[in-house]
């Protein structure tokens, strides 16, 4: 059953829930809506109540202009807020992006997982990962720990700075 939610900018946002436990909230990429990881929530319905949501703009999810990364935020928090105050996320593409701005913002995350962020850098400092590990030390303030975190490209978070 489809149940939805009101942003902060009256957006509305669509999401269901299947299983029970735990809230896990999967955060599709760009091109995706909560019908896209239909294969992966029976694997998790034991052990989580997990959520699916449509974006703004997507599915059945309303949009209001102008778009803005921290819009997407506030919709991410009020679907938190709907699932209990707190939850488990696994983000993939631009939806791992997204989540790790949620947890930075301070959103109620227990645990994060990012799978194939789309994380652009400067050219220069690519080889030392500065850029990427200044942005971690942002995302990590808020203590979240992590199950696995690493880019298509194969950069991984220091193994301080993860389960």
């Amino acid at each position: 059953m489809v149940e939805k939610v009101q942003s902060t900018d009256g957006t509305t946002i669509a999401y269901e829930t299947a299983g029970s436990g735990p809230p896990l909230i999967l955060v599709g990429g760009a091109l995706n809506t909560r019908k896209s990881p239909g294969g992966l929530v029976p694997l998790l319905v034991e052990d989580f109540t997990v959520v699916t949501y449509d974006r703004r703009g997507r599915g059945e999810s309303t949009d209001t202009p102008p778009y803005a990364v921290e819009r997407e935020v506030e919709d991410f928090s009020a679907l938190v807020a709907a699932v209990g105050g707190s939850a488990g996320v696994y983000g993939h593409s631009s939806g791992g992006i997204l989540a790790l701005e949620a947890a930075a913002a301070g959103v109620g995350i227990s645990r994060l997982a990012a799978y194939e962020r789309p994380i652009s850098r400067p050219r220069e400092e690519t080889c030392s990962g500065r850029f990427l590990l200044t942005r971690c030390r942002r995302w990590w303030t808020r203590d979240i720990r992590i199950w696995r975190w690493r880019n298509s490209s194969g950069t991984r978070v220091p193994t301080s700075m993860r389960e």
